[in-house]
């Protein structure tokens, strides 16, 4: 009998973050929320944040009961195992991505409210829980192109043997991977089969960030960020796009 597929599933703070609440979750080995999330997703196990998640949202020692708390004594070895914040995106869609890639070595990492699209429209809200920052828009060399972050994600994933998927229903998305329905994710018992991205494109992308050497051990990239070269990263996150395949 073959083993069942680990499927861990990471929840952010989009609207859509709120249909995990009705989802019968059995399936997945992990549910990682990330900061606010947890208000969304009551069956979360695993909570990820970053030094500056403000401690009036935590959440409270009954709720925390048997779950676990990755922060970044955590998370920043594993981040630095898949070149470090300079180059997988200073934001914790991808911190979570790759801390879930290195720690528990799924088979398929699912997104949702993950987007990173913030337009507000008439009557809605830009977080399941109101109106909050747009983290991952803010003025950082890192996220110059969270496209192309999302690219290098899925194609260090697929060497790993995982497969990226978002389930978000949103008009747009930044996450460049595929959508499925949580009913496909629910019921998947194979890996799915994702059109590999290019392997020599990859190959060029990862001799590109290692020749540029941007490197920052303590993960805290932007004490440094004087030292770092927009247009080189650009240059970099162009050759992620190129690696791109037809998604969903």
């Amino acid at each position: 009998m073959t083993n069942p597929l680990k499927k861990v599933l990471i929840v952010g703070s989009a609207p859509d973050a709120t249909r995990t609440a009705a989802w019968d979750t059995s399936c997945l080995s992990h549910i990682i929320v990330i900061n606010n999330a947890w208000m969304a997703c009551p069956s979360w196990n695993c909570l990820i944040y970053p030094e500056d998640f403000p401690m009036d949202r935590h959440p409270g020692a009954e709720v925390l009961r048997g779950k676990q708390v990755v922060t970044a004594q955590e998370f920043v070895p594993v981040q630095n195992e898949f070149g470090g914040f300079v180059y997988a995106g200073g934001t914790m869609a991808f911190t979570a991505g790759y801390w879930a890639l290195g720690a528990l070595k799924p088979d398929v990492i699912a997104y949702i409210g993950c987007d990173m699209v913030y337009e507000q429209k008439a009557g809605q809200h830009t977080h399941f829980y109101g109106t909050g920052a747009a983290d991952p828009l803010r003025q950082d060399v890192t996220l110059q192109s969270l496209e192309a972050k999302s690219l290098r994600l899925q194609a260090l994933a697929s060497r790993q043997g995982c497969s990226v998927l978002n389930l978000s229903r949103q008009s747009s998305s930044r996450l460049l991977v595929p959508r499925v329905e949580w009913q496909v994710l629910e019921s998947m018992t194979q890996v799915p089969l994702i059109n590999a991205a290019d392997e020599g494109a990859v190959q060029n992308a990862l001799q590109a960030e290692s020749a540029l050497g941007y490197w920052v051990e303590s993960g805290r990239y932007w004490e440094e960020s004087e030292k770092f070269d927009s247009e080189r990263l650009r240059a970099i996150d162009a050759l992620w796009l190129a690696t791109a395949c037809d998604v969903a």
